[in-house]
């Protein structure tokens, strides 16, 4: 049994000079474990003056997660929340029967600018929780336990992996872990879940004796025990958990049930028409703007 079930390569967008690549959603894999979307953003230099903007836009069904290398986002949601997420850090909200959020560059930073590299998720949610409240919650570098092994380092961002549990809130099985390994080492693989992958950042890894570059995500076999060895020193993400099932995706809103995502785009609609007051959904507090409905 070979224990590669596929390789996806990023398609990459640029949006105005930060570079994304998009891995998941997959015309051929949609989903690895409950993970229904993956972006690396950057790595990208922001000079001074420029920064992220990505404005107001809700979600439903999901739980985002952010995990950065380099630079800070500050999010603001409608729930009052107001957070920079700084390297080692993480955001995770919630997003259940709806939620709305900016993430953009602090004006001091934009000043000075910034590199920025990270990791952006989002997890679908069971469906006994696709409409639970929604809600936000912040976990320091510090919070997050550190899994050592022989030259490698894995930070559990979310789940449980090698005995270790992350204090992250979770809704189904899943683990997710940042992971740097000297060149020559072997990095462990947990077994305990059904679907399985790795993404290489940076650097080279070798699987049962071929060679992989960065830039890729490498979905395992169910129940295959592979060989993973840092050709040279490495960053890479492990990531999985138990199947979700089914899910439909739309701009950024998920769900199991096709109209319940019709539902929140005339939510979302009929909200900006009505300036957001005595409406479904709201704006956070001191934003002004917003993403419209996209057509189509």
């Amino acid at each position: 049994m070979t224990a590669i079930e596929m390789i996806i390569e990023p398609r990459t967008r640029d949006l105005g000079g930060f570079t994304v690549g998009r891995v998941l959603p997959y015309a051929k894999r949609r989903t690895v474990g409950p993970f229904i979307f993956f972006d690396e953003m950057g790595p990208a230099q922001f000079e001074p003056g420029t920064g992220i903007d990505v404005r107001p836009h809700p979600h439903i069904g999901l739980a985002t997660v952010t995990y950065l290398f380099s630079g800070e986002i500050r999010h603001k949601d409608d729930l009052g929340y107001d957070q920079v997420i700084r390297p080692g850090d993480v955001n995770w909200m919630t997003a259940g029967r709806g939620i709305v959020h900016s993430e953009r560059t602090d004006d001091a930073l934009r000043q000075s600018g910034q590199h920025m590299h990270g990791i952006q998720s989002w997890v679908a949610l069971p469906k006994e929780f696709e409409e639970t409240e929604p809600s936000f919650h912040h976990h320091p570098k510090a919070t997050l336990p550190v899994i050592e092994r022989d030259g490698v380092s894995m930070r559990l961002i979310a789940g449980s992996a090698y005995g270790e549990k992350s204090p992250v809130k979770t809704f189904s099985p899943i683990f997710y872990l940042g992971v740097e390994a000297s060149a020559g080492t072997d990095i462990p693989l947990t077994d305990e879940y059904q679907e399985r992958a790795i993404y290489v950042l940076s650097g080279r890894v070798e699987l049962d004796g071929e060679a992989h570059d960065a830039g890729r995500m490498i979905v395992f076999t169910d129940g295959a025990a592979p060989q993973i060895k840092a050709i040279e020193d490495v960053k890479v993400m492990l990531l999985g958990g138990a199947p979700i099932g089914k899910r439909h995706i739309w701009w950024n809103l998920v769900s199991s049930d096709q109209q319940r995502i019709e539902k929140a785009k005339a939510d979302w609609k009929a909200s900006a028409d009505a300036n957001f007051e005595d409406s479904v959904f709201s704006l956070p507090p001191d934003e002004r703007e917003h993403i419209p409905l996209p057509e189509g």
